[in-house]
C-alpha cells in the first residue's frame, strides 16, 4: 500500500481522536506519536478529517501532474460527479474551461464510467448466478473486505470502479493519453497505484483548488444541463441504485453508507443471515459527497449538497460504448494482517497492569480511542497501543502519587475553595487539629476547625501570608502558617508547620535564662551586702585603731 497519508510528528498531541474515529483501529500509538498501520488501514480518511492539529496530510500529486503537462502529454481529467457539491454553482463546462487553462487537454465526467459499471451490475444480476453482490465502486469498502472480512470476498463484485472504467474508456479513445482523476477521496490514490496502467495520477479537490489559486484562475459560476447524465447520482447514498433498473425480482436492493453500517452488514452476511441481495456500500456517510476532503474543507451540508447533485443529474444514461464483461473484470485478494489476536490470558495480564482486576474496573470510557478496555488491552498485546493511553489509569496513578506526597508531608496542608469550604486536608494537618478522618471535615466551612480570618484576608487582598507564627489555643499548638491563593484554580492553600516543640523548648530556655539571671542578681546583691558589711567593719576597726594609736602617741609624748 502506498503511503497516501503522512504524519507531521511534531503536531501529534496525544489526543487519541484519530484512534477513536478509526472504524478499524488501524492506528498504532507509540513514542507519543500516532502511526497508520498500512496493512489494516482502509483509507477512509476519517483520521485526516477529525485530527484537531492537522497532523495527517494527504500526499500531494500536483507536481506529478505538472510533469505530465510540461512534457506535452495529452492529459485528460476524469472529474468525480461530486464536484458540483464542492464547487458551488459550477458546472462541467466551467470546470473544463478552468482546467484547460492549467494545460489539460480535456475534462470528462467520471459519471461516464459510472454508467459503464452500472450496466455491468445489471448484467451480473440477470445473467450470473450470484447469491449476494456488493458493489466495488468504493475502494475503501474493497479494502475493508480484503483486510478485515476475507470470507466475504466472494460477494464483492469483480468489476472495476467508475474511475477505472472511465479512464480505461479514455485510453481506448486516446491511446497516448495520460489520465488524472480528481475527486474527494483519499483511497483513490491507492487504487490508482495498486492497479497500474489505468489511472496515472489522482488529485483531491483540495489539491485542485490550491493549484487554481496559485495560477489565479477563478471558476465561472455557470450551470449546464444534460438530460443524458443520470449517473451523476453516483456520489449520493443509493446513487448506484437510482441509476439501475432494479428489475430483477429475486434480489433485494440495499444501500448502506458509513463504515460502521457496512461492517454490521458484513457481519450479518458472515453469519449467513443474508441472501439474494444487491448491496451498494459506501465508506463515507452521504457517500462520495461526504468524502473526507469535502467533509474537512467544504463543510458539507448534506441536504443542500444532495439537492444540488439531484438537480444536476439528468433522467437518462450517458451514451457509452459498453466494453465486454471480461474487460471490466477486477481481482481482489486477501491482504493479511501482521497482528495476531492475543489470548485471553495475555489480555487479562495487561488488564491487571492497568489496575483492572475485575469487570467492574473496566470503565470502557473510550478516552484512549478504543471502545472497551479489553479491546485496548488486546491492542497493547499487539504492540499497537501503550498502557499510558488509559487516562483513568493515569489519573488514578497521578492522584495516588499526589496523595502519597501530600500525606507524607511533615507539614499540615489544608485546601479551601472560595467559599472557605474544606476541599482537602492531609494527615499532618489532621494530627495538629486532632481530626481522625478527612471525611469528618471535607465540605465543611473552615471556621469549624480554624479561625478563618487569615484566609478571608488573603482571599480579599490576593496577597499571601508567609511563616506567620500563631497559637492555636483550641489545640494547644504553635504553628508557622503560610496561606496562598491560587487564582487559576480558585483555591486557598494553607500550610502549617507544627513548631510547638520548638516553642516549648524556647520557653524552657527563656525560663532557664530568667532563673539564672535572678540567681545571679541575688548573688550579686548578697556579695554587695557582704562587701558593704566588710567595709563597714573595716571602717570601724580602722577608726578604733586610729584612736588607740592616738592615745598611745599622746601617752608617749607625756612621758
Amino acid at each position: 500500500m502506498p503511503n497516501c497519508l503522512t504524519l507531521k510528528k511534531s503536531n501529534c498531541k496525544n489526543c487519541y481522536k484519530c484512534i477513536r474515529h478509526c472504524p478499524v483501529k488501524a492506528i498504532r500509538f507509540s513514542g507519543n506519536q500516532a502511526h497508520i498501520i498500512g496493512n489494516e488501514c482502509i483509507l477512509c480518511g476519517q483520521c485526516f478529517v477529525v485530527c484537531p492539529q492537522n497532523a495527517k496530510e494527504i500526499v500531494d500529486e500536483t507536481e506529478k501532474v505538472k510533469v505530465f503537462l510540461q512534457a506535452r502529454e495529452k492529459v485528460i481529467v476524469s472529474l468525480a460527479p461530486s464536484f458540483i457539491a464542492n464547487y458551488d454553482g459550477v458546472g462541467i463546462n466551467s470546470m473544463r474551461k478552468a482546467l484547460k487553462k492549467l494545460g489539460f487537454y480535456d475534462v470528462e465526467e467520471t459519471a461516464i464510467g459510472a454508467t459503464i459499471v452500472k450496466n455491468e451490475y445489471e448484467r451480473m444480476l440477470k445473467e450470473d448466478d450470484r447469491d449476494i453482490i456488493i458493489t466495488s465502486c468504493c475502494h475503501s469498502i474493497n479494502l475493508l473486505i480484503q483486510k478485515h472480512f476475507p470470507a466475504e470476498l466472494e460477494y464483492l463484485a469483480d468489476v472495476v470502479s467508475p474511475m477505472q472504467a472511465h479512464c480505461m474508456d479514455i485510453k481506448k479513445r486516446y491511446p497516448d493519453a495520460k489520465t488524472v482523476f480528481i475527486g474527494p477521496c483519499v483511497s483513490k490514490k491507492d487504487e490508482a497505484e495498486h492497479y497500474e496502467g489505468i489511472v496515472d495520477a489522482v488529485l483531491t479537490f483540495e489539491e485542485l483548488t490550491n493549484w487554481l489559486k496559485s495560477e489565479n484562475i477563478e471558476l465561472e459560476v455557470e450551470k449546464d444541463n444534460d438530460d443524458f447524465s443520470r449517473a451523476r447520482f453516483f456520489p449520493t447514498t443509493g446513487g448506484v441504485l437510482k441509476t439501475m433498473a432494479q428489475d430483477t425480482p429475486d434480489y433485494t436492493y440495499i444501500a448502506l453508507d458509513g463504515v460502521e453500517n457496512c461492517i454490521a452488514a458484513l457481519k450479518d452476511i458472515e453469519s449467513g443471515k443474508v441472501h439474494k441481495c444487491f448491496i451498494e456500500m459506501s465508506a463515507c456517510v452521504g457517500s462520495c459527497m461526504g468524502g473526507p476532503v469535502m467533509e474537512k474543507y467544504h463543510h458539507t451540508e448534506t441536504i443542500t449538497d444532495y439537492l444540488t447533485i439531484a438537480n444536476y443529474a439528468g433522467k437518462k444514461d450517458f451514451e457509452v460504448s459498453q466494453p465486454k464483461s471480461g474487460e471490466l473484470r477486477k481481482q481482489f485478494e486477501y491482504i493479511e494482517h501482521r497482528y495476531p489476536q492475543p489470548s485471553e490470558m495475555e489480555i487479562n495480564a495487561v488488564l491487571r497492569q492497568m489496575g483492572k482486576f475485575k469487570p467492574a474496573h473496566e470503565l470502557n470510557c473510550g478516552s484512549c480511542g478504543y471502545n472497551t478496555c479489553r479491546e485496548k488491552a488486546a491492542a497493547i498485546c499487539q504492540g499497537k497501543a501503550e498502557i499510558s493511553m488509559c487516562l483513568p489509569f493515569l489519573k488514578e496513578k497521578a492522584e495516588s502519587f499526589s496523595d502519597t506526597i501530600v500525606n507524607s508531608s511533615p507539614n499540615g496542608l489544608i485546601v479551601l475553595n472560595e467559599n472557605l469550604e474544606v476541599q482537602q486536608i492531609n494527615k499532618a494537618a489532621r494530627e495538629i487539629m486532632n481530626i481522625r478522618y478527612a471525611s469528618d471535615v471535607l465540605g465543611d466551612y473552615v471556621i469549624r476547625i480554624l479561625d478563618p480570618t487569615v484566609f478571608e484576608t488573603v482571599l480579599k487582598t490576593g496577597r499571601g501570608v508567609s511563616n506567620q507564627r500563631v497559637y492555636l489555643a483550641e489545640y494547644k499548638r504553635y504553628v508557622e502558617q503560610t496561606v496562598v491563593y491560587d487564582r487559576d484554580s480558585h483555591l486557598l492553600i494553607g500550610i502549617m508547620r507544627d513548631v510547638t516543640a520548638e516553642e516549648e523548648q524556647r520557653e524552657r530556655k527563656e525560663n532557664i535564662s530568667r532563673q539564672t539571671i535572678e540567681v545571679a542578681d541575688k548573688v550579686v546583691d548578697k556579695q554587695m551586702r557582704i562587701v558593704q558589711e566588710i567595709a563597714s567593719l573595716l571602717g570601724e576597726t580602722a577608726a578604733e585603731t586610729k584612736i588607740a594609736l592616738a592615745k598611745l602617741k599622746e601617752s608617749i609624748s607625756d612621758e
